[in-house]
C-alpha cells in the first residue's frame, strides 16, 4: 500500500470516544498544534489497527497456541525470591497451569503489602510484620500431658498471664469440651468420654487453635523497594490485611485468585490473572503478546467467577455436544446428551472439523448470495 493509500485509509477508520478523549487530554498537556495533533491521530490509528482482527479470525485458537508453545520451554523448577531466605515461589510451567487451571489454593501463597507513609520506615515496617504472623496455640504451650485416667488434657502455658486469654480461645473454638484454669496449667475436660485416638486427635485441634496475628500468614519478611518499605508473606488473608489501619489498602496485592474475586470482585481477579500469567512468561523470558493473556483472563472471568480452562470450567460448557465430547470424557457427554435430547447446532470450528464441513471461520463464515436477473439467466 503506497503512503498516499495508507492515509486515505487511516482518514476513513474511526477511533472509539475514549481515545479520542484521551487524545484531547494529552493535546491540551503537552499543548499540541494542529498539525501535531494530526500526526498524533494519526500514529495513535496505526497502533489501533494492530489491535484490531478480521472478522472470522480464530483468535481463540491463536491465544492458545501463542501461550501454548512458548511455555514448552518453561522450567519446571521453584526457586526462591532473589536475596530472601526462606521464602519460595512457585514459578515457571507450574505456576502456569495454576493459574489457568484455576486452582482453589496455590501451592505457595504469598502477599506483597505496602505500608502508609506514616509507617513506612525499618522498624516500623518489621513491628507490623512481626505482628501480623499467625500465632497457633501451640506457640504458647510449653507441655501437654494426656490423662487417660481421668480422659482430660492439660497444657502448660509458657506465660502464665495468658492463661485466661487461652482458655477462652479454646471455649469459644471447641463446643464439646469443658475448660477448668488451675495454678499453673489448663485442665480441657471433653463432654463424652474419649478414647486415646481420639483425645490425641483433640490435643492437635486445640494446639492448631489461632490466638494472634492475622490468619493463613504463616511467614512476613521486610525488604526495601525504592523509597518504600515492603511486607512479603508465605500465606495470604487479602481481606484482613488490607483493614489494617497501617496498610495501604490500593496496594496491596496477593497471588491467590479466587481470593481476589471474593474480596475485590471479578474484574480485580480478571485483572491479576493477565498479570500473574505475564508475570511468570516474561520471568523465563517469554514475549507472548498481551492479548492472548487478556482473552483467556476474559473467557476465564465471563460468567462472573473464575473457572479453570478445562472440562470442568470452560471446555465442560461449550454448548456444542460433539466439541466437549472431543475434549474430555467422550461417552459422557455423549449418553447425557442423548438423555437430554441436546442438538448441536454447528456453529463452532471444531464439530465442524469433525464431520467434515467447511468450519464456519475465515471465509467460511460467510455465503455468497446474489439475485439473478432474465438476462443472466
Amino acid at each position: 500500500m503506497s503512503e498516499r493509500s495508507q492515509l486515505d485509509y487511516l482518514g476513513k477508520i474511526e477511533l472509539p470516544k475514549k481515545i479520542l478523549d484521551e487524545i484531547e487530554e494529552v493535546s491540551k498537556e503537552l499543548k499540541l498544534n494542529r498539525k501535531q495533533k494530526e500526526k498524533l491521530i494519526e500514529e495513535v490509528k496505526k497502533e489501533y489497527l494492530k489491535s484490531c482482527f478480521e472478522a472470522g479470525e480464530a483468535i481463540g485458537l491463536l491465544a492458545a497456541q501463542s501461550i501454548s508453545e512458548p511455555a514448552t520451554q518453561m522450567t519446571m523448577r521453584t526457586y526462591h525470591f532473589a536475596g530472601i531466605a526462606g521464602i519460595k515461589v512457585t514459578l515457571g510451567l507450574p505456576r502456569l497451569i495454576e493459574i489457568f487451571d484455576a486452582k482453589k489454593e496455590p501451592e505457595t501463597p504469598s502477599m506483597t503489602i505496602y505500608l502508609k507513609k506514616e509507617f513506612n520506615t525499618r522498624d516500623k515496617a518489621r513491628k507490623i510484620a512481626k505482628m501480623i504472623i499467625e500465632k497457633k496455640m501451640e506457640r504458647f504451650i510449653d507441655k501437654t500431658i494426656i490423662k487417660l485416667e481421668t480422659g482430660t488434657i492439660e497444657l502448660e502455658p509458657s506465660d502464665k498471664r495468658k492463661m485466661n486469654t487461652l482458655a477462652r480461645i479454646i471455649e469459644e473454638n471447641l463446643k464439646n469440651v469443658k475448660v477448668k484454669i488451675k495454678k499453673k496449667t489448663i485442665e480441657v475436660i471433653p463432654r463424652k468420654e474419649l478414647d486415646v485416638v481420639e483425645l490425641r486427635k483433640l490435643r492437635e485441634k486445640i494446639l492448631g487453635l489461632h490466638v494472634e496475628g492475622i490468619k493463613g500468614i504463616e511467614n512476613a519478611i521486610v525488604r526495601r523497594e525504592g523509597n518504600e518499605w515492603i511486607i512479603t508473606t508465605i500465606g495470604s488473608n487479602l481481606k484482613d490485611v488490607m483493614e489494617l489501619p497501617q496498610v495501604n489498602w490500593k496496594k496491596v496485592r496477593t497471588n491467590n485468585i479466587h481470593e481476589t474475586a471474593k474480596v475485590l470482585g471479578i474484574e480485580a481477579a480478571r485483572n491479576l490473572i493477565i498479570e500473574e500469567a505475564s508475570k511468570t512468561l516474561q520471568e523465563q523470558g517469554l514475549d507472548v503478546d498481551i492479548r492472548h493473556v487478556m482473552l483467556v483472563a476474559d473467557i476465564m472471568t465471563f460468567y462472573g467467577k473464575v473457572l479453570p480452562i478445562g472440562r470442568y470450567g470452560i471446555a465442560g460448557r461449550k454448548t456444542s455436544v460433539l466439541s466437549r465430547a472431543a475434549f474430555e470424557e467422550t461417552v459422557k457427554h455423549l449418553v447425557r446428551a442423548s438423555i437430554r435430547g441436546e442438538v448441536d447446532a454447528f456453529k463452532g470450528i471444531f464439530e465442524n472439523v469433525m464431520i467434515g464441513k467447511v468450519a464456519p471461520v475465515g471465509t467460511g463464515m460467510f455465503e455468497l448470495i446474489t439475485t439473478l436477473t432474465k438476462e443472466k439467466l
